[in-house]
């Protein structure tokens, strides 16, 4: 078993292992790993076994002596292939403390994928975690809609988009980046003093480098635009990588509107519908009204973990 540092001559292999692997996203593909590459030192990691075949891969940054699940993405551990077995994996695991401990990197710490986001069942790397002794020190909570099972809102929810239904609201996919980032930065702003995560050149820039994953669907009332939504597709999930609801767009129910034409419509055949996190100080505290909003719509809670593996 050979773990060695990533570099650019092995792009072309990682993008290929990633696509075709049993628990991959786009966002694993380097292109967008490396979008923010001035923000974090990437120390992503390969995986080869004794016949020099590539069998896993690992996004990853260091900072102060510990390498991170990659902090610029959401969630990522291991992504691996088809043929993986539990007891590769825990080679996986002793190779790779081998490897740290040459580096003299003295911390791990793992975000594990959710399972909504396997393609095939991918938890090995979360019993090798569990042999080592690994922490848990931060557990996320997603609402997610099982979309092969009947979708059901609450009263709440059915009432808003009954009422919005009324206001001849125009819902359409878009790619005026600019409309929507100026009615996102202006909510994010007034309504919780933070900006978004992504520049617009940046979100720009990610949508022309994967135009089949990421969409924009938007909401107006006659010419003025007054909800979004950015949407991250995968092979079985598609997740609401941001939402945005104006002050008129929220008295129309526009945005609840949108939601009920991308669950019902738009993606209807995948798997899964993904709200994202309602949660802030590592999991401790949840925004009980954010969570409301996306368990109205049926989501429930499938949870991110996050451990921490001492390197002895």
């Amino acid at each position: 078993m050979n773990v060695i540092k990533y570099t650019s001559e092995y792009k072309k292999i990682w993008d290929e292992f990633v696509k075709n692997s049993k628990n991959g996203h786009f966002f694993f593909q380097r292109d967008y790993i490396e979008y923010h590459s001035d923000r974090f030192e990437d120390f992503s990691l390969l995986c080869f076994d004794e016949t020099e075949k590539l069998i896993a891969v690992l996004p990853a940054n260091i900072k102060d002596k510990i390498l991170y699940a990659h902090q610029g993405l959401t969630f990522g551990g291991f992504l691996i292939g088809d043929k993986m077995k539990t007891e590769t994996m825990l080679d996986i695991f002793e190779a790779l403390k081998e490897f740290l401990k040459k580096e003299k990197i003295n911390k791990l710490v793992y975000k594990c994928i959710p399972h909504i986001y396997h393609i095939k069942p991918s938890e090995e790397d979360r019993y090798a975690l569990f042999r080592n002794d690994a922490k848990l020190i931060r557990r996320d909570v997603t609402s997610t809609i099982d979309l092969t099972e009947l979708v059901r809102y609450s009263k709440g929810r059915k009432w808003t988009i009954s009422k919005a239904k009324k206001e001849a609201l125009e819902t359409f996919e878009s790619d005026d980046y600019e409309a929507f980032w100026q009615l996102l930065t202006n909510v994010l702003e007034s309504n919780h003093e933070v900006k978004p995560v992504h520049t617009l050149e940046e979100i720009k820039k990610l949508a022309y480098l994967f135009p089949k994953n990421i969409k924009l669907y938007l909401s107006r009332k006659d010419t003025q635009i007054i909800s979004g939504a950015l949407i991250y597709e995968n092979q079985k999930i598609v997740h609401t990588q941001y939402l945005a609801n104006s002050k008129e767009g929220r008295e129309l129910g526009a945005l609840d509107l949108l939601l009920d034409y991308l669950i019902q419509n738009i993606y209807k055949d995948k798997k899964y519908f993904d709200f994202g996190i309602s949660n802030e100080d590592a999991g401790r505290y949840l925004n009980t009204g954010l969570i409301a909003q996306k368990e109205g719509f049926g989501a429930r809670a499938v949870v991110h973990d996050f451990y921490e593996l001492e390197i002895k």
